[in-house]
């Protein structure tokens, strides 16, 4: 979108596994679509992107290293959440994926209060949940910082799947599926603590992955 209204080609680069409404929605705005394979994930893409800007094919806006990704966290999301909490928020659950919410919001949030446990959601190891990534070492995000995060949970596919379906059916909540492994996460951490205030983040919304069969009917 924003390269339509600067007049600027984007080209972008991503896993074939992508949903069809994602790469239809950026076609809509005009931009050129690049595929890697599925098995590669990710950092296939990654490396194809990296190939290109080194052909003179363009330049990587690369929010996976761009400071100002947690940035706008710092500025935005955390100020927002401490705000409505009324700075009794305990616990502070976000889905790592270029990490920059996570690491944007616990900036801010552990220096209102260092006591608040900030904690990550990845994918359960072989999990391929859009949205939420388990980095190998050589591709972790640049903006990331692993002593900023008190606690990282592992969620499943099926847990992501089926919370993210009774997010939609139960609580008139439609959303992506990395929203449903934060709330999968959120949902297993309650069960252990007591008098906690529980802040986590819906991130994404449900139209973009009706083709991937998550919700019932398709």
């Amino acid at each position: 979108m924003a390269a339509a209204i600067k007049g600027y080609h984007m080209t972008l680069v991503m896993p074939e596994s992508m949903s069809l409404e994602r790469r239809a929605v950026m076609k809509a705005f005009g931009a050129e679509i690049v595929l890697t394979p599925a098995e590669g994930s990710m950092e296939a893409a990654i490396d194809q992107a990296r190939a290109m800007e080194a052909r003179g094919e363009g330049q990587i806006l690369d929010q996976f290293s761009n400071p100002d990704n947690p940035r706008s966290h710092y500025e935005g999301t955390g100020p927002e959440i401490w705000r409505d909490t009324h700075g009794t928020i305990t616990h502070f659950i976000s889905s790592m994926g270029t990490t920059g919410t996570i690491m944007g919001t616990s900036r801010f949030l552990k220096e209102r209060n260092p006591d608040i446990e900030i904690i990550g959601v990845q994918p359960r190891e072989g999990a391929k949940i859009p949205g939420i990534r388990r980095w190998p070492e050589a591709y972790l995000p640049k903006i990331y910082d692993p002593s900023q995060v008190d606690l990282i949970i592992d969620v499943s596919q099926e847990e992501a799947e089926e919370t993210t379906r009774q997010l939609a059916a139960r609580e008139g909540i439609f959303a992506g599926i990395s929203s449903g492994g934060a709330i999968a996460a959120a949902l297993r951490l309650s069960k252990e603590v007591e008098n906690a205030v529980i802040v986590t983040i819906i991130c994404d919304r449900g139209d973009r992955y009706i083709s991937t069969g998550v919700y019932p009917g398709h």
